[in-house]
């Protein structure tokens, strides 16, 4: 039995007033049934199709603690799913339950999936502004939780990292971005460059897109993402602000799998298919310093070769990429690796706009209209026939990828055992002392020459 995905969704609450904050969980309810309308304009077959869902997966949120938020889900739903689970934290996640699903849909497990996420950033943080408490008709946090998570201001471990204060995203992606400039002989001029041409590229795609955060807004232009300045202040070299994912958004997201048989049965349209073809993941080493080298990831390649491999696709016969872009590295890493040009792509690297430009919806992105749900779009009853999904999450530390197609795999083919979260394998593990002694030589191979503009300081 073929998984298919028959329904998605995006929701937006752009207001960030109090009175209009709507918690994730709502957010996501509104997702699910927008996915479940989108399947079929029968009410009847809607009806049918929600009252069979027996799995629900959801990426877990940042914004709020809840105490059970598939099952909270489930209730508002009126279902009693077999299968209900809550994500680990990692912008993998919705690339990992999408593949998990369809294979449990495949091996005749489960018969209605749905997979959700959102989040309610900028309503939390417009009550952090005023003052105020979210509105009353948020649930009930859980108990003992005294803060929400975020990959940011968590605290740094007694360990290397946290001897040198090195750890957070905004400081190892840094590294990396520098690892791979140094690596490909690049000046920092020309890295700086190309990191604003590929985000002002990115920032064009959102301004068009209804469900980004910034839709409608003027796009970024390479100049405005490359020059600092007093709105665009350095985060941590080589990335100013405008380089960096911004979270503070009210999204959310749905995706309702089923098999080709059940969706025959209740006479779901074929041209709403959309089939799963394979996934793969991968894992870092979890401490960044036991990495061989900061200049490629080996879960990045290994996840999108085994992908293709899994799915009998070359990169050749791909149409559509959709790169995770929480910093330019990670879609440089995936271009790199596939042969693709940067900043002169022939197909199109994101179809949403980036962690920058669409928002970045804590671990839920690449569920989103750029990824899972807008390639869902894109491939039905267009020219393009299969498309490629990267999701990374952590450090650089969690990848998995997936492929969709609107053609069905060739018949007898089942739904590939997906490799997910294995370990990257490496001897090269480099010996690091905690602590430095003697002389050392700090290499510069020119000035950083990036454009500045000076702002008189701030009263």
């Amino acid at each position: 039995m073929p998984p298919i995905i028959v329904g998605v969704a995006d929701i937006r609450n752009r207001s960030v007033t109090v009175e209009d904050a709507k918690e994730p969980a709502t957010l996501m309810l509104e997702a699910i049934q927008r996915a479940i309308n989108d399947v079929s304009s029968s009410a009847e077959t809607a009806q049918i199709l929600q009252n069979n869902i027996d799995s629900i997966s959801v990426v877990r949120t940042w914004t709020w603690p809840y105490r059970d938020l598939p099952g909270l889900l489930s209730q508002h739903l009126g279902i009693i799913p077999q299968h209900q689970s809550y994500s680990e934290h990692g912008g993998n996640q919705p690339a990992k339950l999408l593949d998990e699903a369809a294979m449990r849909i495949a091996k005749g497990e489960t018969k209605v999936a749905v997979l959700t996420g959102g989040e309610a950033l900028a309503s939390l943080a417009a009550c952090v502004k005023n003052g105020k408490m979210p509105p009353p008709c948020w649930s009930v946090p859980a108990e003992n939780v005294t803060d929400v998570f975020s990959p940011t201001t968590r605290d740094l471990r007694k360990d290397i990292g946290g001897l040198h204060a090195v750890g957070s995203p905004i400081h190892v992606y840094p590294l990396y971005e520098n690892g791979f400039r140094a690596h490909r002989k690049q000046t920092i001029q020309a890295n700086h460059r190309e990191s604003a041409a590929l985000y002002a590229y990115f920032s064009q795609i959102a301004s068009q897109n209804p469900y980004a955060w910034n839709y409608g807004m003027e796009a970024q232009t390479t100049d405005s993402i490359g020059t600092l300045s007093k709105k665009n202040r350095m985060i941590c070299f080589p990335y100013p602000l405008l380089m960096n994912a911004f979270n503070t958004v009210n999204l959310a997201s749905a995706c309702i799998l089923t098999s080709t048989e059940y969706a025959t049965q209740l006479g779901i349209p074929k041209d709403r298919w959309i089939y799963p073809l394979g996934g793969a993941g991968f894992n870092e080493r979890e401490n960044f310093w036991d990495r061989p080298n900061f200049f490629e990831s080996s879960a990045i390649s290994k996840s999108l070769d085994h992908c293709l491999e899994l799915s009998h696709l070359t990169p050749d016969d791909i149409d559509l990429y959709d790169f995770y872009s929480c910093f330019p590295i990670v879609p440089k890493l995936a271009c790199h690796h596939l042969g693709l040009s940067i900043t002169e792509p022939q197909k199109p690297l994101t179809l949403l706009g980036g962690l920058t430009s669409f928002g970045g919806a804590g671990n839920n992105y690449s569920m989103h209209y750029k990824a899972i749900t807008e390639m869902t779009r894109q491939l039905r009853g267009s020219r393009s026939r299969n498309g490629l999904i990267l999701a990374n999450g952590g450090v650089l530390s969690y990848q998995h990828a997936v492929c969709l197609s609107s053609q069905a795999p060739k018949e007898g083919r089942p739904y590939p055992d997906s490799i997910s979260s294995s370990l990257v394998d490496s001897d090269l593990v480099p010996s690091v002392d905690f602590e430095a002694e003697g002389e050392a030589i700090i290499e510069v191979s020119e000035p950083n020459i990036i454009t500045v503009q000076e702002f008189p300081p701030v009263q």
